[in-house]
């Protein structure tokens, strides 16, 4: 994709073919820079506004299947998270998504409505925040349990991803860092695949999945929880998926601008503290714990190795890569999920 593209006219195009009777007047990128999907608001003569995302990640037939699926969440989800999603715009019966498609580019826009913001969480929780995000993260995964079955069917899986990553990893041949950890990559796979089925993944509740909870993508209303945006990693899944980024959130650490993804967020104190009060409210299992370090693996695998030229600058990215291939990995059988359990499920 070419980062020169004029994605301001890609945004006219598009909204005039959703409704050319209703004029733009103005548009500002308002997107996060980390990403390589770019979002912008848009004013109308009228003075209405609404947001247009333009992205070119992965492919439109699962970018369609997943708007369609969050669609059908908004609507459905109970009170209290009735309001939680932004409303994408229909057309007739249909979600609007434009596809811009030539020999240059294959690209896709979705507009929603706005969505109100209340206040952003700290960098550091305090212990109090940290047992009402659990509490409001168990609340929102039961509510998301209870509709499962009324929303649009997901084509993946983490097994179809899995063994989709490793054809990727297995004959790739541009990235020549992914080159030279072939093998350990390729281990990495397999053992989740091994270690997933064993503890039956696939038979495990598959429910709407945010992956991305960093405190940039979601708001708070006093302690609960009022809006969540930005839905690159969206998918269909064991709420386990869940976890990695809210393990990071309630870290002694906080929100940072330089980071790394290591294990070390998933076996601290104050996630112990996090996952205790969430199984008062919405019960986990020894076998979720354990699928926990597996959800972890794919997430570094998928998202940082697979994707992530896609999620951060080219330095960055690489940087990331770089750390997960010559730390991370290594660390993940380091540590026995048993004992994170027994100091979970007392």
């Amino acid at each position: 994709m070419n980062k020169n593209l004029d994605y301001e006219t890609i945004v006219r195009y598009a909204w005039m073919s959703y409704d050319s009777s209703r004029i733009i007047s103005k548009i500002v990128d308002i997107s996060a820079k980390v990403s390589t999907n770019h979002v912008f608001r848009v004013t109308l003569k009228d003075r209405s506004m609404i947001i247009a995302k333009v992205s070119f990640f992965g492919t439109f037939e699962a970018f369609s299947e997943d708007h369609q699926i969050i669609q059908a969440l908004g609507n459905n989800l109970p009170i209290p998270h009735e309001r939680l999603l932004a409303r994408s715009l229909m057309k007739g019966n249909k979600l609007f998504i434009h596809r811009v498609q030539n020999e240059d580019m294959d690209a896709w826009v979705v507009f929603y409505l706005p969505i109100k913001i209340r206040q952003k969480l700290p960098k550091i929780l305090s212990e109090h925040e940290i047992i009402c995000l659990a509490k409001e993260i168990a609340h929102l995964h039961k509510s998301c349990t209870t509709i499962r079955n009324t929303l649009p069917q997901s084509k993946k899986t983490l097994r179809s991803e899995m063994l989709d990553l490793i054809d990727y990893f297995t004959h790739q041949k541009k990235e020549p860092l992914i080159t030279k950890y072939k093998d350990k990559i390729l281990a990495h796979c397999n053992s989740f695949l091994t270690i997933s089925k064993a503890l039956h993944v696939d038979d495990l509740p598959s429910i709407p999945i945010f992956v991305d909870w960093n405190i940039g993508n979601f708001s708070v209303n006093g302690t609960k929880l009022f809006s969540r945006w930005d839905y690159d990693w969206f998918r269909m899944s064991t709420r386990m998926m869940d976890f990695y980024f809210l393990s990071r959130v309630v870290s002694s650490r906080g929100d940072r601008t330089v980071f790394t993804y290591d294990i070390e967020p998933l076996i601290g104190d104050r996630f112990i503290r996090f996952l205790h009060v969430y199984n008062l409210h919405f019960p986990i299992t020894r076998a979720d714990i354990l699928l926990l370090k597996e959800c972890y693996r794919f997430f570094l695998l998928n998202y940082v190795l697979r994707h992530g030229q896609y999620f951060f600058s080219t330095n960055f990215a690489t940087k990331l890569q770089q750390e997960v291939l010559e730390m991370h990995l290594d660390k993940i059988d380091q540590y026995d999920f048993n004992e994170l359990a027994d100091k979970v499920l007392i």
